[in-house]
């Protein structure tokens, strides 16, 4: 009986730009995978390239899979640190005659004979043949490892035992596979190329004409686990069709044979979906924590304290989708008076309707308690008597209180706007009407 190998898996990225959503939904099936099998998950950072791998670009490495909720096993892995083992690599290849100066440069000899395979776990069978591959450089003219040789010296030396990466990358691996082989090893990982991320348009997601930005996507309000949770979808689908699901039992599901090799759309309309979903399930301590920097960026917002926050956040938990849409619904509660839309304006308030109804309410709400149970009755009441259902007798309530026509709940909202400065804000649009 031998020993079961523990899968060994390496997330790779090169701190060239910061983390794009390719390169997040990589890291996440490595360690999706690494979590499921019990196996370990190493970073290697390749910045061989100094001019370009800034120190504040591997920060935000770092703090992106943190902020994802991705761990790794052990240090990150410097790959500037290891030119040492690339340089006795490039010996020995050179000196078993492998590879050769070309021009101040380093290449390794392919030969037009034959050709190398690898069983793809998403791809299937994939052969190259050698005829079409390169003598390709391994040794830039300033002495460098090129990303080939480094990346087959460390797969060898790190004992990865899987590699998961994106599909762009398909083409570098039989020139991988070659050099390992000439370095002796006698054995391969298991490849999984995962398909391309592709826009509504079903081109190639580019940082040139896309939002490919994680960083972007968390300013905007997405909160974690809902960019995780959506990022695991693009190219797996659990079996059981349940796609907004916590990431344990995402962990429990992943399989590497379960991705797909089809493009995976990227759909902002279903990841904010999602995000809405994880903000309704939110505590309201955790939303009010969550919303708090986008309160304080308004005028108004560093002097709303955490009290009053956290007596709003009910308000806007079932319509926000996005973290960065809180301010835009519950605005007006902090107001001094309610800043009038005018388009609202115009459609509801020139309605004739619209003043009879306001008089009606201003009698209507002069006694009642002031819950939101009693004002929906009220209003409906009132209503009623004008020969109006809720939707249109609660209308120039909502445009005279919030000043427009869509908000959070209206009750809801005047209960909490207090009876004097409601009264207040719908004598003042009784004014502007007569």
């Amino acid at each position: 009986m031998t020993d079961q190998v523990v899968p060994r898996l390496r997330f790779a990225p090169a701190p060239t730009g910061f983390l794009h959503l390719g390169s997040a939904r990589t890291a996440l099936f490595n360690w999706l995978y690494a979590r499921h099998t019990g196996g370990e998950l190493v970073l290697r950072v390749e910045d061989t390239n100094a001019e370009l791998a800034r120190p504040e670009l591997i920060d935000n490495i770092y703090e992106s899979l943190e902020w994802l909720g991705i761990d790794w096993d052990g240090e990150p892995v410097r790959q500037s640190q290891r030119d040492h083992l690339y340089q006795e690599a490039i010996d020995r290849l050179v000196g078993d005659g492998r590879a050769y100066e070309d021009d101040g440069a380093i290449r390794f000899r392919v030969g037009d004979a034959g050709s190398t395979s690898w069983d793809d776990v998403v791809r299937g069978t994939v052969t190259f043949e050698h005829e079409h591959v390169e003598d390709f450089v391994i040794r830039r003219s300033d002495g460098s490892a090129t990303f080939f040789l480094a990346n087959a010296v460390d797969d060898l030396d790190l004992g990865i035992t899987h590699v998961v990466r994106g599909e762009d990358l398909v083409n570098v691996t039989p020139k991988v596979i070659m050099l390992r082989r000439a370095l002796g090893a006698t054995d391969l990982p298991v490849f999984a190329h995962l398909p391309l991320i592709v826009n509504d348009k079903r081109k190639k997601l580019s940082k040139r004409r896309d939002d490919v930005s994680l960083a972007s996507y968390r300013e905007r309000g997405i909160i974690a686990p809902a960019m995780a949770n959506y990022l695991a979808l693009l190219g797996w689908g659990p079996p059981d069709d349940v796609e907004v699901r916590p990431m344990s039992e995402i962990v429990e599901l992943f399989e590497l044979t379960d991705i797909n090799a089809s493009a995976a759309m990227f759909d902002l309309k279903k990841l904010t979906a999602i995000n809405g979903d994880y903000i309704r399930a939110m505590s309201v301590d955790d939303l009010a924590d969550a919303i708090r920097p986008y309160i304080d960026a308004e005028p108004w917002g560093p002097g709303v304290d955490d009290e009053s926050l956290r007596r709003v956040v009910p308000l806007l938990q079932e319509r926000a989708k996005l973290l960065e849409e809180a301010p835009g619904i519950v605005d007006f509660l902090f107001f001094d008076d309610p800043e009038i839309d005018e388009a609202s304006w115009q459609k509801i308030m020139t309605t004739e309707t619209a003043l009879p109804m306001l008089d009606a309410v201003v009698t209507a709400y002069a006694d009642i308690e002031w819950t939101s149970h009693d004002l929906h009755a009220a209003t409906l009441a009132a209503g009623e008597a004008l020969g109006l259902k809720l939707g249109k007798a609660q209308a120039p309530v909502r445009v005279a209180v919030t000043g427009r026509t869509v908000g959070p709940p209206l009750f809801e909202s005047l209960e909490m706007l207090g009876r004097d400065e409601s009264l207040r804000r719908i004598e003042a649009a009784r004014t502007r009407l007569t």
